[in-house]
């Protein structure tokens, strides 16, 4: 493939990206998407071309609802790139990317990051045992090929994925040994006083009491407010221990499943250099950009979870805003306050009850900064969090700085699993705000490449990817 340009390049085809491209063809752009999977979908839509009907009734309406959105990107005209790892953008709008162990490269006079949410770091102590892994993750695999535990399966930490994935793992026939909820009785007091929120989001609510009422009905041990959580084994996960109004508890299983909540993926925005900004509420870091989306001055935007967790409809309904703001500065879009009005609208309703589940599901210190120094931190460099520690007693500010004295974020992941945590031990530590001491620096490439995929990038002169019937504005 050659080298080529686009009105619009998206990185991501969850629901952000994809919605963003339909709006973007709709106004006759020209439009790339670039994806790491295969299949459109993102994470929250994983498969959903091609999961059999029974998987997709199993799963739910909310999964269901992107049928609709796969449907309308195909028919969009977009030019759909799966399987292409993103690797480095630049502030020109060029991406580079590897497809099929072949290097290229994309222009895009604008470019939407839509890379969506991953879990949030759990660091407990056996966390990093065989056994163990993140709800979301069991989903994943729920999602794209229909995999099931074996045996009984023990659920903890708090959030609503947490209770979603249990409720189809008992549709599906699978046997939950017990959910363990870290959400305490202070949480939904904090959170009522969001309840004004929550009410105008009823829907969303209301979806909450039918998950809580069907573990009920299949009589799920569930164990509230648990604290001072540890996953016991010494080869394997064997069990998971904790204290449940205040008396020790001890489940016994195989296979463990940890979930505290999402946070952005904002690994891309920060390569661009843009400002980020540490969110108290949300207890990560977020992309600083305008009412649209962008980022600074430059020609990037961030639509969806990858800007501020948001839910897949906020998202979608970002990635249109987004793509209208790129509309009118390409001076297609003259009318912008009424074509955005509506779904403004909409954006707000979507989003009522977020600051009721922030604070309801908010993670507790305790699995969010180990106590324990020999929990491991940086699971890539097998750094713990009393290593940490250790460097701040010797002068360590940062998370950068953290790397010359261990390789620190310097694996294979190159800090997404263990940024946020490395980021409030050293605030911890220091006894300073989040936002004093920063993230990572991020640098090409973005995910790993091979030398010989590197070498063999192409730089010939670009072409402009045409949009048929359009006009180009002087």
């Amino acid at each position: 493939m050659s080298d080529t340009m686009a009105d619009l390049v998206i990185i991501g085809s969850g629901p952000a990206g994809l919605a963003a491209a339909c709006e973007a063809r709709a106004l006759n752009l020209s439009v790339v998407l670039l994806d790491e999977q295969s299949t459109i979908g993102g994470q929250i839509y994983r498969s959903i071309e091609s999961a059999p009907a029974d998987r997709i009734d199993l799963l739910g309406q909310d999964y269901a609802s992107g049928r609709s959105l796969a449907s309308d990107f195909r028919q969009s005209g977009t030019r759909y790139l799966g399987g292409a790892v993103v690797w480095n953008v630049s502030l020109d709008g060029t991406v580079d990317y590897v497809v099929n162990g072949q290097s290229d490269k994309i222009i895009g006079k604008h470019v939407l990051l839509a890379s969506g949410a991953m879990e949030r770091p759990f660091p407990i102590s056996g966390w990093t045992l065989p056994g163990v892994m993140g709800a979301g993750a069991a989903q994943i695999l729920l999602k794209g090929s229909g995999a099931l535990p074996t045996g009984p399966v023990v659920l903890a930490g708090c959030g609503p994925l947490l209770y979603l994935l249990a409720w189809q793992y008992l549709r599906a026939g699978a046997t939950i040994q017990a959910l363990v909820d870290t959400t305490t009785v202070s949480a939904y007091l904090r959170a009522a006083r969001r309840g004004a929120g929550a009410l105008r989001g009823w829907r969303d609510l209301s979806k909450g009491v039918k998950l809580l009422a069907a573990l009920r009905r299949h009589g799920v041990p569930v164990f509230s407010g648990c604290t001072e959580l540890s996953i016991e084994g010494e080869k394997r996960a064997e069990g998971l221990s904790f204290k449940h109004r205040g008396k020790p508890v001890r489940v016994s299983a195989s296979l463990l499943l940890l979930h505290q909540g999402v946070v952005p993926n904002t690994q891309l925005s920060w390569s661009t250099g843009s400002a980020h900004r540490w969110d108290p509420d949300q207890l990560c870091w977020q992309p600083v950009t305008d009412a649209w989306g962008r980022l600074g001055k430059t020609p990037f935007y961030v639509a969806g979870d990858s800007r501020a967790i948001v839910g897949a409809q906020a998202s979608a309904i970002q990635g249109r805003l987004a793509a209208l703001a790129i509309g009118e500065r390409l001076g297609i879009v003259t009318d912008i306050a009424r074509r955005a009005a509506p779904l403004q609208r909409l954006l707000r309703r979507h989003t009522h009850i977020r600051p009721f589940l922030d604070a309801l599901y908010r993670p507790k210190n305790e699995n969010r900064i180990p106590h324990a120094g020999s929990v491991v931190v940086c699971r890539c460099e097998e750094v713990t969090a009393g290593q940490i520690r250790h460097y701040v007693e010797l002068g360590c500010l940062g998370p950068n700085q953290t790397k010359a004295f261990s390789r620190c974020g310097m694996g294979p992941c190159q800090g997404r699993l263990c940024g946020l945590t490395v980021t409030e031990l050293i605030a911890q530590a220091r006894g300073v705000e989040p936002s004093n001491v920063g993230y990572y620096r991020i640098r090409p490439p973005i995910k790993p490449i091979t030398l010989g995929e590197l070498g063999a990038v192409d730089r010939r002169i670009p072409t402009e990817i045409a949009s048929p019937n359009r006009e180009e504005p002087e």
